[in-house]
């Protein structure tokens, strides 16, 4: 970034005699424009550095009157403040002192819009060859810096749709779930609302949080289906937007069932490829309706073929079967008889801590005429 230019009766405040009690209220919402701001040399660059200078690493100013003034040279960094509710900027000064921090309140605005309108420029163009070079820039920017929303460069080049923007922010470091104030919207949520599938599969690949709910409690899936469901049937202007809310759709609900195990299989529904089953959770979760994709392929040929499920409490022993393959005896939450069943049928995790039971060399064997009925 070139030196900014100074205008010496604007770069030399006089720090106030006395400390304000308290910070005065942040300025109106204004929203940064899309367009370059132009500025007039003779008013730029003119910030109050009051007390707000950081006592760590900015010596004290002395009561005389030389050093009661501060030259501005340049904002060299930024940072945004706890819950993205404003910003404090690193100054370099011209006489010397070590650079410190300010808040965002107490600088021109001039100083700012230079330093923050290329940035947000690109993000809101999401150029990302720009957005690249600012990024790259040799300086303390933060990637998570807010606008007077709380909302981040990622949350508008999700929003925009560019796949190739986000992938820089994150590979930045840029927090993928950072929610915004005017909402509580994350990027996922940016891009399920405005209807990018291509964005929130690339946010999910780099690790965003399907869960994260905004300020109504919506997940970003529940915004997708919420969208989709005023979204108006057989309008030819609304089919593209179908479709695209659906893929949305899909690649959350793929992300948010990968990992969930299901304990049980209730309840059928639908025809085609819109059947879903209501399933029972492992972990204790609400029984929800899921589409059959996303679904284990055993676990819906098991309910279609009627078989039943049982909740395990625990292996008691081990035997081999008269098929010559291994079996383990199974005590059941919801009967008191326990049963031997094919290993396939046993939860490896109840295996394991059966085994990790074992002295080493035992094996544990009964007798049997043959096999119990196998309840899965």
């Amino acid at each position: 970034m070139d030196p900014l230019i100074l205008h010496r009766s604007l770069s030399r405040l006089k720090r106030p005699p006395k400390l304000p009690l308290s910070p005065p209220p942040p300025p109106p919402f204004q929203t940064l424009s899309t367009k370059p701001t132009h500025h007039h040399n003779n008013n730029r660059l003119a910030c109050t550095i009051r007390a707000f200078q950081n006592q760590q690493t900015q010596p004290a100013l002395q009561d005389d009157e030389d050093s009661a003034y501060g030259e501005v040279d340049k904002i060299i960094g930024s940072r945004a403040l706890e819950g993205g509710t404003g910003m404090e900027y690193l100054i370099q000064w011209k006489d010397g002192h070590a650079p410190s921090w300010v808040p965002q309140d107490f600088i021109a605005k001039d100083v700012v819009a230079e330093y923050e309108t290329p940035w947000w420029t690109a993000a809101k163009k999401a150029d990302e060859t720009a957005l690249k070079q600012l990024v790259e820039a040799d300086d303390e920017r933060d990637i998570d810096a807010v606008d007077n929303d709380g909302r981040t460069a990622l949350l508008f080049v999700s929003g925009l749709g560019s796949e190739g923007c986000v992938r820089i922010l994150a590979e930045a470091g840029a927090n993928l779930n950072h929610r915004d104030n005017s909402g509580g919207f994350t990027a996922l949520h940016m891009a399920a609302g405005y209807v990018k599938p291509g964005v929130v599969k690339v946010l999910l690949e780099l690790g965003a949080d399907a869960d994260v709910e905004d300020d109504r409690g919506l997940t970003p899936l529940d915004l997708a289906k919420q969208i989709l469901s005023v979204t108006p049937k057989g309008n030819p202007m609304q089919f593209a937007r179908r479709l695209g809310l659906e893929s949305v759709i899909r690649n959350l609900e793929e992300a948010v069932f990968e990992y969930a195990e299901v304990q049980e299989i209730m309840e059928k529904r639908g025809k085609g490829d819109q059947v879903e089953y209501l399933v029972k959770w492992k972990d204790g979760g609400d029984n929800e309706w899921v589409k059959a994709r996303l679904i284990g392929e055993d676990l819906v040929m098991d309910y279609e073929a009627g078989l039943e499920y049982g909740v395990a409490e625990g292996v008691l022993g081990k035997r081999m079967g008269d098929d010559g393959k291994q079996e383990y005896l199974v005590k059941w939450t919801d009967i008191d008889e326990a049963t031997w069943e094919p290993e396939e049928n046993v939860d490896p995790d109840l295996i394991k801590e059966f085994e990790d039971g074992l002295v080493p060399g035992e094996v544990q064997i009964s007798e049997s005429n043959g096999p119990e009925p196998s309840r899965c």
